[in-house]
């Protein structure tokens, strides 16, 4: 009895720490918008935030440079790709090149596409019909919070495309770290994400340059969100996230994206006081409730 008490104490810890960092990820697209208002530029914002992080992760994680094989070692680079570099260049500007709407709603595809990844390689992380259900209950509930009373749907092909491309390369990355947590410590391959993810991003950085001039004479404000993107956001947040697709499994983990648009309207209506509709809070209770129904079929499995 005392071991299965602390077996679910430590299952809800995972789930809370997963929340949080569900909670922190949200805040970003405001810090990083104030910094792109700020003159930063997207490819900057994460070039510094995670050097910090790496900078950061270095004591922590050991002076191992390269792992046991040239296999694992292209899996981290498709790991600082996918859900480094690429990802966040992808996601950023499709915000610049599409409406706001359409890549939040395509970004909301995340959790349904990684299961289905995840579901073709490992057998036992593989969603059932009834699972698949509950999904979708949470994806309309998604659309109704991120529309929010307001069902204006335009086509932008190249956003679209960006958004769907970044939707992609983070379900490539829960796929593909799963590989590399069964042989080596988090801690390692969360410094490896951060690692190969600078390197990818250099080409893009000597096309268009890194303005140091203009980020060393920042103020207070903008340092302030580049510290707390690169010392919470991405080292803390991304070695947790980690830690929770290892202990609860990446589809049950990744599910915690379905809450992004519940948050992200909180926010909002208490911080630049946007209005919440009827169908926006219905929208939020068929998420929930389609986590739980998840969730609940998947305990019984």
């Amino acid at each position: 009895m005392v071991d299965e008490a602390k077996k679910r104490a430590g299952g809800w810890i995972v789930y809370l720490v997963a929340l949080l960092i569900v909670i922190i990820w949200g805040c970003t697209f405001v810090q990083t918008k104030l910094l792109i208002n700020a003159g930063l530029r997207p490819d900057e914002i994460f070039f510094i935030r995670f050097l910090l992080a790496y900078l950061l992760m270095l004591p922590f994680a050991g002076r191992r440079i390269f792992l046991g094989s040239a296999r694992d070692e292209f899996l981290a680079l498709l790991l600082g790709l996918s859900g480094g570099s690429l990802y966040f260049v992808t996601e950023n500007y499709a915000l610049a090149y599409g409406y706001c709407y359409n890549v939040s709603l395509i970004v909301c595809l995340t959790p349904l596409i990684t299961a289905f990844l995840v579901g073709l390689f490992y057998r036992d992380e593989r969603m059932n019909r009834k699972g698949v259900w509950g999904s979708l209950v949470a994806l309309v509930g998604m659309a109704l919070v991120v529309f929010n009373g307001n069902f204006i749907l335009k086509l932008s092909p190249l956003g679209d495309i960006l958004a769907f491309a970044a939707c992609l390369c983070w379900a490539s990355y829960s796929l593909i770290i799963k590989r590399l947590q069964q042989r080596y410590s988090n801690m390692l391959v969360t410094r490896k994400v951060f690692g190969y993810g600078l390197l990818t991003i250099l080409p893009m950085l000597a096309v268009k340059g890194l303005t140091w001039d203009r980020i060393f004479v920042a103020d207070a404000v903008v340092w302030g969100n580049l510290l707390a993107l690169g010392c919470v956001a991405s080292m803390l947040c991304f070695w947790g996230w980690n830690w929770c697709l290892k202990r609860i499994g990446t589809v049950r983990a990744t599910n915690f994206i379905y809450l992004n648009p519940v948050l992200t309207m909180l926010t909002s209506a208490v911080v630049l006081g946007e209005r919440i509709t009827w169908v926006a809070v219905a929208g939020a209770a068929l998420i929930l409730l389609g986590l739980v129904y998840i969730d609940k079929n998947r305990n019984k499995k």
